[in-house]
């Protein structure tokens, strides 16, 4: 469970009261920081991590161990003796939610994003796109006897498909409406074993006619599976983060390993060790079934961070695969929410803060998901907005949301959130918002603009600043200015509100990672926050860490 300051905060105004009555006087409040005369260099926070969500795995010829990252859009290598890690399949082609390899040492892999699966036949050779238009094309895995190649589609399709090695025919359709036949294998058999991720089973499919048994069942979700050659089925279950052990003659289940919850593939090396991948926290691990002994190869406290909001000492963070919390004290990273294990978390790129509610937000689901502080119970997820990238509860109980597809501010009330006020529009791409000291909204479009907009319609919106190189988040300082995140500059600038002057914070960051094709530009938005006392934190999208800047007056 999160701490929550605001508990923390009453009780003490509770204290100071019950002091004042008794004849004390409370200490007077810290004076507010002036602006500085220039800025440390960015230190770390968080420490930085490897991949922005690892997903397939898989052991080639050579004996690497290779990763994949749909968000990061690249294809890793990770060494199995250090745990180092470096981009094998560079962005946009890598990007990868499974990885295959054929008898003959081929390499296929699905972009899941792109509903495309390409394929090299060495490290050397061209790649090739041999299917496309597959929507949420997700796990493949090659026969090895015969070399055929299938794959699957999950969450955008679900459907099993052969495909023609060649690119010259069509996919084959082998079965529909499965349950999310997601990371599968095939068997020496031919027959293809694998999880349903909605129903809970793993299954086995005859690719030959669509066939399918069940294995097992009474799962959460199991998310992939793997032979070890021994008569067994090894799963992952993402949700209850179980590493198990199904017996193929008998069904029967074992919990060999209790690991974090957000599980999302495995690969079994030749010498029987089992490879593990967390997306939730850029995590690969090892573990040995003779010993039982686990071994962390790589991991990150983050993975992928994005929209950030401060309140006192605590950073609240959208982490695309986790809702987290930052202690800005010592960079403590603490789970609210995880991936898989609570089931209503949608991939959130965004948060908003009142003093009830969080606003967790995600334009790849096109979700706003609005949380009870106190209880962490959802209260209501508003669905089918386009592509929102950042949403603010306000006290009165209304939620202002930002769409960058439609260029359109709406601020949203009443039963269900079905009443609707649109308060700007014709916006070129609103991507972060901040409600100012002055009671305005403030809002970054990536066409190059921060741009005020009342929200009691005193005046007409106007532009703070323009030609800013696409920027994303935003925060003011306490002496009221604005830092914004300028990332096709990879740069922080601060921004004067009365005359649009702006002076560089910082450079050179990693920041600013590419979107695929189709994709919208801001993709994972470089959140900003500032603290009371002027410190300026930072999510960085190029190597999933957090850094502060401090403000210097020498």
């Amino acid at each position: 469970m999160p701490c929550r300051p605001f508990i923390r905060a009453a009780a003490l105004i509770a204290i100071f009261a019950l002091l004042a009555g008794c004849g004390s006087i409370a200490p007077p409040p810290p004076p507010s920081p002036t602006r500085p005369a220039a800025w440390s260099e960015p230190e770390v926070l968080v420490a930085p991590s490897s991949f922005a969500g690892v997903h397939g795995l898989a052991i080639d010829q050579k004996g690497r161990l290779l990763a994949g990252s749909v968000l990061g859009n690249t294809l890793w290598e990770v060494d199995r003796g250090t745990g180092a890690a470096k981009v094998l399949i560079d962005a946009p082609e890598g990007q990868a939610d499974d990885i295959a390899v054929g008898p003959r040492g081929e390499l296929a892999w699905t972009n899941y994003l792109m509903g495309m699966l390409r394929y090299r036949e060495s490290d050397g050779a061209p790649m090739r796109v041999l299917a496309k238009d597959l929507p949420g094309l997700n796990s493949l895995d090659f026969d090895r006897s015969s070399g055929k190649l299938y794959a699957s589609q999950v969450f955008l399709g679900d459907a099993l498909w052969e495909i023609d090695r060649t690119g010259q025919k069509p996919p084959r359709l082998i079965k529909k409406d499965m349950g999310g036949f997601n990371g599968f294998e095939v068997g020496p058999d031919g027959m293809l074993y694998g999880p349903l991720w909605f129903k809970g089973q793993v299954v086995k499919i005859d690719p030959a006619n669509g066939s399918m048994a069940v294995i097992a069942d009474g799962f959460k979700i199991p998310a992939a599976a793997n032979l070890d050659g021994k008569g067994n089925l090894w799963v992952v279950d993402a949700r209850s983060g179980e590493l198990v052990r199904v017996d193929l003659a008998t069904g029967r289940k074992t919990v060999a390993r209790q690991l974090r919850p957000s599980l999302d593939n495995l690969a079994i090396a030749p010498d029987g060790t089992i490879y593990v991948s967390n997306m939730a926290n850029n995590e690969v691990q090892s573990f040995d079934p003779a010993t039982g002994v686990l071994r962390t190869l790589t991991s990150g406290k983050l993975a992928a961070p994005a929209g950030l909001k401060i309140e006192g000492r605590t950073l609240w963070v959208a982490d695309v695969f986790g809702f987290r919390q930052v202690d800005v004290r010592t960079g403590e990273v603490r789970d609210v929410f995880r991936m898989q294990r609570d089931p209503e978390l949608d991939y959130p790129f965004a948060v908003g803060l009142s003093g009830t509610r969080f606003a967790l937000t995600s334009w790849f689901t096109g979700t706003v998901q609005l949380v009870d502080r106190q209880t962490l119970r959802t209260v209501e997820t508003i669905h089918g907005l386009k592509a929102p990238f950042d949403a603010i509860p306000m006290a009165d109980g209304s939620v202002i949301y930002a769409e960058i597809a439609t260029g359109s501010i709406t601020r949203a009330s009443g039963p269900h959130f079905a009443e609707k006020q649109v308060l700007a529009s014709g916006l070129g791409g609103p991507v972060q918002m901040i409600v100012g000291r002055d009671g305005a909204l403030y809002v970054t479009e990536a066409a190059g603009k921060l741009t005020r907009i009342p929200l009691d319609a005193s005046a007409p919106l106007r532009a703070i600043a323009e030609g800013l190189a696409l920027p994303e988040g935003v925060a003011e300082t306490p002496w009221g200015s604005f830092i914004v995140a300028e990332s096709a500059a990879r740069r922080l600038v601060e921004i004067d509100p009365v005359s649009g002057s702006r002076r560089t914070v910082a450079d050179n960051l990693p920041v600013g990672l590419a979107a695929g094709p189709g994709l919208p530009p801001p993709y994972v938005v470089t959140g900003v926050a500032v603290g009371s006392d002027g410190s300026i934190y930072m999510a960085a999208d190029r190597n999933n860490a957090i850094y502060r800047i401090r403000p210097m007056n020498k």
